[in-house]
């Protein structure tokens, strides 16, 4: 008599390998720490090294903001020399062979691979209301993208958008797409603790303002309604709608590319809204959504220019320079979660260590993947945002440098790291260092210097001196 399987087992089975039952189970309910130590397990991984601690000067571990420690190791990867060690010399090339190899290492190794087959996302407009941002007329569009969840019904999905434009434009308008901080949910407070009082307002015009009076508009993306800022939450929003409520295998999208994908799927509706000119739409972030700004612009090539604000590590920062925030930080539970699963293993301590300088790309050719599109990218001085290590970006940006010549565009102008409040704007590749600590405010008016050599007004938009200018 043939022996019967164990029925919780069969049920399993056949959860697995049929869509109807599997569409049906619950979604996993995994929290950060049990997920990250299910990845390390499946890559064979028993600890990590610690990550730089920004809290006590004392640790053996702590923070490093002293730039002659700051490069252990200076040697990074070309960003024009093939798998096979063939060196790139034509853009013919760049598209049809290096690009598509660094754009799988990415996958594979940092950012995590996109499924073959996403959800389909329906936009509606929720409502439309007449604004004035700072003294000038606009009108906001509420936008819900809701994402076909046919194939798992266990788990709903919708994205907040809100557009903004000019009110008195005659017709499309440039937009920037933020990643915004706007209704970010924030940790709960310690019990007796009180709330932080709220940011003083920057000096000067508002960033929404300075668009507008320029006859641009503006988009704001709560990214958290999308996917969730947290490893406990990637069996559900789009990650966990993807894989039907199971956890994620070691290659697979992690948040900061999920985010990306949800801005593309941002310029899927402005392409239907007659309000927008979609051909002059740019994206902008700051810290983690720096972060995702990068990751957008580099896979999203409809996207005409970004602004990268202090991204650190995981963003234009390069992996192997020792300052401020590091790969191990970004490794480690708390934020493992905005990479791929095998980004960790390039913290592996024992048995099988692999140092960051073994990783086969770095933040440098994440640049490369934007060009020959204008970027943007800036940062804080060391007082205030060097966790965010606005030196390391620069570097990063020298380094993608090569692949913005090759295409006929120019790079930074210099190799020589600039003094504070310098903007560096004349080529395709720019940077800026303020003195304003962790925000994007004061390096606003300066990104849109330089946006306005690619982006233009249409001739019909009447445009507003902003208050205070």
């Amino acid at each position: 008599m043939p022996r019967i399987p164990h029925l919780p087992m069969l049920l399993a089975l056949l959860t697995c390998s049929v869509p109807s039952l599997r569409a049906q189970t619950p979604p996993v309910q995994l929290t950060a720490a049990e997920d990250h130590q299910r990845l390390m397990d499946a890559l064979h991984i028993t600890a990590l090294r610690p990550g730089a601690d920004a809290h006590d000067p004392a640790s053996p571990h702590a923070v490093n903001y002293d730039e002659s420690k700051a490069n252990p190791d200076t040697t990074l990867p070309d960003p024009l020399i093939l798998n096979d060690g063939k060196k790139v010399t034509t853009a013919k090339q760049w598209w049809s062979q290096r690009r598509p190899e660094l754009v799988e290492i990415f996958d594979r190794e940092i950012v995590g691979r996109v499924p073959a087959q996403t959800p389909k996302v329906t936009w509606q407009i929720a409502s439309t209301s007449n604004d004035t941002v700072d003294g000038i007329p606009a009108i906001t569009k509420h936008l819900v993208g809701h994402v076909d969840n046919s194939a798992y019904p266990a788990i709903t999905v919708d994205m907040k958008v809100t557009l903004t434009t000019p009110a008195a434009a005659k017709g499309p308008v440039p937009v920037i797409l933020e990643y915004t901080f706007e209704n970010y949910p924030r940790p709960p407070l310690k019990p007796g603790a009180a709330a932080p009082p709220p940011p003083p307002p920057p000096a000067g015009p508002s960033w929404k303002q300075q668009l507008l009076a320029k006859g641009w508009g503006y988009a704001l993306f709560e990214p958290n309604t999308l996917q969730a800022d947290n490893g406990a939450g990637l069996t559900q929003g789009i990650i966990g709608l993807c894989n039907h409520g199971q956890p994620r295998k070691p290659d697979d999208w992690g948040t900061l590319r999920a985010w990306a994908w949800g801005g593309s799927r941002i310029l899927d509706y402005f392409e239907t809204d007659k309000s927008v000119d979609a051909k002059q739409v740019g994206v902008e972030g700051h810290s983690r959504f720096g972060k995702t700004a990068l990751v957008a612009m580099a896979y999203e090539p409809r996207f005409a220019i970004a602004y990268i604000s202090s991204s650190g590590a995981g963003g234009a920062q390069l992996a192997r320079r020792h300052f401020g925030e590091q790969l191990e930080n970004v490794a480690a539970p708390g934020e493992y979660h905005w990479m791929a699963g095998n980004y960790i293993k390039y913290a592996a301590l024992t048995p099988t260590e692999i140092p960051v300088s073994s990783l086969p790309v770095d933040m440098h050719e994440l640049i490369a993947l934007c060009a020959p599109r204008p970027v943007f990218i800036g940062g804080g001085a060391t007082t205030g945002d060097g966790w965010a290590d606005a030196r390391g970006t620069f570097l990063a940006e020298v380094g993608a440098a090569p692949v913005y010549r090759l295409l006929g565009k120019h790079d930074l102008g210099t190799t020589a790291y600039p003094a504070i409040e310098t903007p560096l704007i004349a080529g395709d590749l720019a940077f800026r260092q303020h003195s304003g600590g962790h925000t994007p405010a004061p390096n606003w008016p300066t990104f849109l210097t330089f946006a306005s050599r690619y982006i233009k007004s249409p001739p019909s938009a009447a445009t507003h001196p902003a208050p205070g200018s």
